[in-house]
């Protein structure tokens, strides 16, 4: 009978061990998975803009299996997922068509927002098109926005998000630098990417000060970002593309994976 007894401890022993070996992914998934639901906001760095493929039923919006949110849900299985991220959101559009699946059961919500409202777009058009004064006159003007009116649109969208969420974990996360220096890369000048760096740290700034205002915490993707920028061996980040203006200067699938998830799985 001992060794009946035994010989059944033994068994459950290793299968306990092979459960771990083989699903100890799962395993840490189940027990990190947020109690309540997981809502997850913003533009085109959260949606996967860029990552490629996208859910047919997000349309423009392009949603991709590849971006952190839906990657991040698929490894932690919270009870419920909501994807309102869209491609090209701006603060206005988060307000105004995003909020909706917040409630006070949403346990966690991610976001990146603000570039768009600072004019991203533009800056790199300018950039690339134009002069090096042109270029640090129009990523001057960004600032300056990022200075005046940013604050005001971010708080809008924070305070929204609390009201709705009361119970929710909000991880805000920022916007990597684009270009490695120092090396020689056809395309822009080395004065057009240093300036574009130090515009994505100032906006990566102001909206960190801003979520730590409203108790938010900040997901800093530079770190993991660095090594990977553009004109780098092994870039997360897709350069002009004139087949697919859309994606240009969006991070690529391994930026989603490698740079944006582990981020925000630390942070969540």
């Amino acid at each position: 009978m001992r060794r009946s007894r035994l010989a059944v401890y033994v068994s459950s022993l290793l299968l306990a061990a092979g459960t771990a070996l083989t699903g100890a992914a799962t395993a840490q998934a189940s027990q990190l998975a947020a109690p309540g639901g997981y809502v997850a906001l913003g533009d085109s760095y959260s949606s996967g803009v860029g990552a490629g493929s996208y859910l047919s039923a997000s349309g423009d919006c392009k949603r991709s299996t590849k971006a952190y949110p839906y990657l991040w849900a698929a490894a932690n299985s919270p009870s419920s997922f909501d994807f309102t991220a869209c491609s090209g959101a701006r603060t206005g559009d988060v307000l105004a068509g995003q909020l909706a699946p917040l409630s006070a059961s949403t346990a966690l919500v991610s976001i990146t927002v603000g570039g768009n409202d600072a004019g991203f777009a533009d800056v790199m058009t300018t950039c690339v098109l134009q002069s090096d004064s042109s270029c640090l006159s129009r990523i001057n003007t960004a600032k300056a926005y990022v200075d005046s009116t940013l604050p005001g649109r971010l708080d809008s969208v924070y305070s929204a998000i609390r009201s709705k969420a009361p119970n929710a974990r909000v991880v805000v996360l920022g916007y990597p630098r684009f270009y490695k220096l120092g090396t020689t890369c056809v395309g822009l000048s080395e004065t057009k990417r240093k300036a574009i760096n130090d515009a994505a740290d100032y906006l990566d700034t102001a909206i960190a000060k801003r979520a730590a205002n409203h108790g938010f915490a900040f997901g800093d993707v530079r770190p993991p970002f660095t090594g990977h920028e553009l004109c780098s061996g092994s870039p997360w980040l897709h350069s002009l593309n004139l087949l697919n203006v859309g994606e240009s200067y969006h991070p690529k699938a391994a930026g989603q994976s490698g740079g944006y998830l582990p981020v925000f799985d630390s942070a969540a």
